[in-house]
């Protein structure tokens, strides 16, 4: 971590003069974590190259970091002693409320209200970095579940639009789940998507009451988005007793036999690698919701990005924060690497590619995993799947969701230290 008066003189405006470029003076060094495979080299090139131009008084360091293992090297990084750590860390959406409960990220409500228009954020980024009325994670790109889908197997059940409506989805469904294919795969416990139904329906899946969070699965709500979960999950042969990777959705799809699965639209370069017969049969949708009025619910992924409060480079990490989710960089990033951009303002410059396009309209109005760093500990041995399970298998809905949430209250209690 590089700690530097200047970077504070900058910032109040002490010493005017040494926040310009004068001869021979040494540019700061600003140190950005970012995730493997968030962002290409050429984007990474191009935006280094850039951000310095612009600023003439800075350098960046940009330095990978793998997923596996972040949570406790983030962790240490943001101690107080922590040595030549990072300005500027990417993070998981979901991972802000981690970090957050620690008090060791900077606020940056006053820069994401006045220069970043945090209003128009996607709601799945901008709600999982907040504690409260502070912002502490700066939403940078997003992913989320769309249908992918077989054209040619639509066009031969006499569907010729992609549904619009949950009710349409399901008659269209049953149309597509003859002559041998299945009309969706659908594994029993792919609760991401279940979550999406859920909030569609006003429900959630836990919430927080005199300061204590309990699992809610069992409110008619909820319960109403199991029960789609169940009728949509029937029309295919996803087994009721394991999640999306097991077996992996796409290598079933690319069997020939799936007319469609729900996923992120990445997928379909899996599918076509195994089999390239299906390329150009592919397609994609939105996650239809109730009305035709707008898409279904759907969790959000994606990335923010956060500042240590042990940087001695505020001024210096915040304008690079801003640099990469602005408009120019963040909607070049989203066309780079097939993301959402962060604002919804943004979508129209992923409109050209369908699937990038059928993400954007369901990010507009995604949600994330309950705010609190507890959700990890849910998560870890995850009580949601094993409810929808016994569900699938016919067991009564309302007595395995109290089970489920006596389950999830418990996890939410647990102490991370």
């Amino acid at each position: 971590m590089r700690r530097r008066l200047l970077a504070l003189l900058c910032v109040t405006g002490s010493l005017v003069s040494a926040c310009g470029v004068l001869p021979g003076h040494d540019r700061q060094t600003v140190t950005v974590w970012l995730m493997k495979d968030s962002a290409s080299q050429d984007f990474l090139r191009r935006f280094t190259e850039d951000f310095e131009r612009t600023h003439d008084d800075l350098r960046l360091d940009i330095r990978i970091q793998e997923w596996t293992g972040i949570v406790e090297k983030v962790r240490e990084a943001l101690k107080d002693d922590a040595e030549d750590g990072p300005d500027v860390i990417e993070v998981g959406n979901t991972q802000v409320p981690l970090y957050v409960e620690d008090g060791r990220l900077t606020d940056l409500t006053l820069e994401s209200m006045r220069d970043w228009g945090k209003e128009r954020w996607l709601p799945g980024l901008a709600e999982p970095g907040k504690d409260g009325n502070n912002q502490y994670g700066v939403p940078w790109y997003a992913a989320n579940r769309v249908v992918v889908y077989r054209k040619d197997l639509f066009e031969r059940a006499g569907v010729t639009t992609p549904p619009k409506t949950r009710d349409e989805w399901l008659a269209d469904t049953r149309k597509l789940n003859s002559a041998g294919n299945q009309g969706i795969y659908l594994a029993g416990q792919d609760w991401y998507t279940l979550s999406g139904f859920i909030w569609d329906e006003g429900g959630e899946l836990a919430e927080k009451k005199d300061y204590d969070w309990r699992g809610t699965l069992n409110t008619p709500a909820a319960l109403r988005g199991m029960d789609f979960y169940r009728r949509l999950q029937a029309l295919g042969e996803g087994p009721v007793d394991s999640d999306e990777e097991h077996p992996p959705q796409a290598g079933v799809f690319a069997g020939g036999k799936v007319a469609q699965i729900i996923g992120v639209p990445g997928l379909a370069q899996s599918i076509v690698r195994e089999n390239p017969g299906l390329k150009g049969k592919l397609g994609f949708f939105p996650v239809p919701g109730r009305t035709a009025a707008r898409p279904g619910v759907v969790f959000t992924g994606g990335s923010d990005l956060v500042v240590p409060r042990n940087t001695g480079d505020q001024f210096a990490a915040t304008a690079v924060v801003g640099a990469l989710t602005g408009a120019k960089w963040d909607t070049e990033l989203a066309r780079t690497m097939n993301y959402v951009p962060n604002k919804t303002t943004l979508a129209d410059a992923v409109a050209g590619e369908e699937g990038v396009a059928a993400m954007a309209a369901g990010a507009a109005h995604g949600r994330a995993t309950p705010n609190t760093p507890q959700w990890a500990a849910v998560e870890a041995d995850n009580p949601i799947k094993g409810y929808m399970t016994r569900v699938l298998g016919g067991a009564d809905p309302a007595s395995e969701a109290r089970r489920a949430d006596r389950r999830i209250t418990e996890a939410l209690a647990t102490n991370l230290g």
